[in-house]
């Protein structure tokens, strides 16, 4: 799904704008004598001064449209400025998910260069930060309309259309300085999306044979997991793992959006008006799912014991009750696949702790049978008189026994050599 109808409007954080008197705006660049560069340092650390690493920049946020600006602190160490600002730089993102808390950084740039002056900065004032501001709204409105928003939370996916937004956004910040202090602003461009950028689901929408209906009942994870597909070459996502399954090739040169995007819509087209909902989340917390569970039982055997059939007639009479209140299961073969396999996986334990207690009492068993065989061997040595019978009862062991034991004692009494 796409931004909705009602997507927040771009607007400037108040304290950020001249009628707040830019309160939240404490600018701090660096003094003149601070930012140089000496070309001729033999040291590259030495080339730049420290104030020549001050950054300013803007904010936006694509949730809500709120713009504002910054900057760092010169002073600073090191050249690792992440730490320091509100979100990520663009292209430190990729094309898919936003991370949350999904605030985009555009840095700008001081620095104006000629062979008469050399290097020279010109940082900007609030004011001139607050303008530019302004003048990237219409941008960033088109990037909070089109970027994608998935699943409960509406966590933020690249469109095509919001890529190229920010396109312009950059475009429109990249004016620089020219030796004498002057500004060259490009100005707000309004680009329409180039070709080689392709939604996914324009891609499936034109392909639908590569399409997996198990994407209808898919839980968002699985989906998620669809969409995460990084081959070791070529595309990835959405198209490259279909048409890797379905051995098909994408000619180069694209770009694809919203693959994420892409999967969620299928499945909500899939249900139609009724709602997917969690498997795992509806039968173990909600009334009507336990109730459902407890049902559709098998009698007499725990899930260890279904075969692939039986969990498939769980599988359809689960989803026929969710339907009977307007859902539809997501993850459910699955959830259930997990649930046998986790109670298949407690009887592989309990086998090997029957077979370790199995050994452990047979080798004890071993250790006693030795020591009664020594104990009568030692008895039937006597020679006191005493009956096959009574000393194979003090032995709990047949009679027969004994009497074999006392005819072998006695043949190698027999057969022993005399003594010298």
């Amino acid at each position: 799904m796409t931004a909705a109808d009602s997507a927040p409007t771009a607007h400037i954080l108040p304290g950020y704008r001249p009628e707040d008197a830019f309160l939240a705006a404490e600018l701090g660049p660096p003094p003149a004598e601070y930012v140089w560069h000496d070309e001729h340092a033999e040291q590259e650390e030495q080339r730049y001064g420290p104030g020549a690493r001050y950054q300013q920049w803007l904010a936006i946020d694509p949730n809500d449209g709120a713009v504002w600006f910054g900057d760092t602190d010169w002073r600073a160490p090191g050249d690792n400025i992440a730490g320091q600002l509100p979100g990520l730089p663009r292209r430190a993102l990729g094309d898919g998910t936003i991370p949350a808390p999904a605030i985009l950084v555009q840095l700008l740039s001081h620095l104006a260069h000629d062979q008469q002056q050399g290097c020279t900065w010109r940082f900007f004032t609030a004011d001139e930060l607050h303008a530019l501001a302004q003048c990237i709204l219409p941008a960033v409105q088109r990037l909070v309309d089109s970027i994608h928003r998935i699943g409960a939370n509406g966590e933020l996916e690249w469109s095509a259309e919001a890529a190229t937004a920010w396109d312009d956004i950059e475009h429109a910040t990249t004016h620089t300085p020219d030796p004498s202090g002057t500004l060259h602003r490009p100005g707000l461009r309004t680009t329409p999306t180039p070709a080689w950028r392709v939604e996914v689901g324009s891609f499936l929408a034109a392909n639908p044979e590569l399409c997996d209906p198990s994407w209808a009942v898919a839980a968002d994870a699985e989906l998620d997991a669809y969409a995460d597909y990084h081959p070791a070459t070529g595309y990835g996502g959405v198209p490259g793992r279909t048409c890797h399954t379905a051995e098909r090739h994408i000619e180069d040169g694209f770009t694809f959006y919203g693959h994420r995007a892409a999967l969620y819509a299928y499945r909500a087209q899939a249900s139609g008006d009724r709602t997917p909902t969690d498997a795992r989340t509806w039968l173990e917390t909600t009334e009507t799912g336990k109730s459902t569970w407890e049902a559709a039982k098998p009698p007499g055997a725990t899930l260890a014991d279904v075969s692939d059939c039986v969990l498939s007639d769980l599988n359809d009479r689960f989803q026929k009750a969710a339907r009977d209140h307007g859902l539809v299961l997501t993850g459910l073969n699955t959830y259930l696949r997990h649930l046998r396999a986790e109670e298949r996986a407690g009887v592989d334990r309990q086998l090997v702790f029957e077979g370790e207690e199995v050994e452990r009492l047979e080798n004890l068993l071993k250790d006693f049978r030795a020591g009664r065989n020594r104990t009568v061997t030692r008895i039937l040595a006597w020679s006191d008189g005493r009956g096959d019978a009574e000393i194979a009862r003090l032995a709990s062991m047949p009679d027969e026994h004994v009497s074999q034991w006392r005819a072998r004692l006695n043949d190698d009494q027999t057969t022993a050599p005399p003594g010298p």
